[in-house]
């Protein structure tokens, strides 16, 4: 499995969730979104990851990441894009590796069984930055 979305998607990755009318694949209306940006910067990643945990308000872009994050950590992104796929790899790794605290509230919302989530811990481990 290469990413999954993710409780980030979890945050930010899933930011490109939203589901076409089919229910095939989400959209791909987010897949341009600039992820290095926003993980690279705690006042552009912190809303999204309030947003996820109902802590704060959310964008449009964040209502889509929370109504999909938990359906797409079930199904390792089965309706995600490739695009998609990448991007919630990346927002895991960083989550994993650089925002623990954060990783830990998203584990508790959306994976409090740690079914999902030591798969990513070990897949996306600091070495394979």
């Amino acid at each position: 499995m290469k990413g999954a979305v993710i409780l980030c998607v979890l945050c930010v990755a899933a930011v490109s969730l939203a589901l076409p009318a089919d229910n095939s694949q989400y959209t791909s209306k987010y897949d341009g979104v600039n992820l290095d940006e926003i993980i690279g910067n705690k006042r552009l990643l912190t809303p999204y990851v309030k947003c996820v945990l109902d802590e704060g308000k959310c964008t449009a872009d964040g209502k889509e990441l929370k109504s999909h994050v938990k359906e797409a950590l079930e199904t390792n992104c089965a309706k995600c894009t490739e695009t998609q796929r990448k991007g919630a790899e990346k927002v895991f790794r960083h989550l994993i590796n650089h925002e623990v605290p954060t990783w830990d509230k998203l584990k508790t919302k959306y994976d409090p069984s740690g079914k999902y989530a030591k798969k990513y811990e070990t897949e996306l481990n600091a070495a394979k930055e």
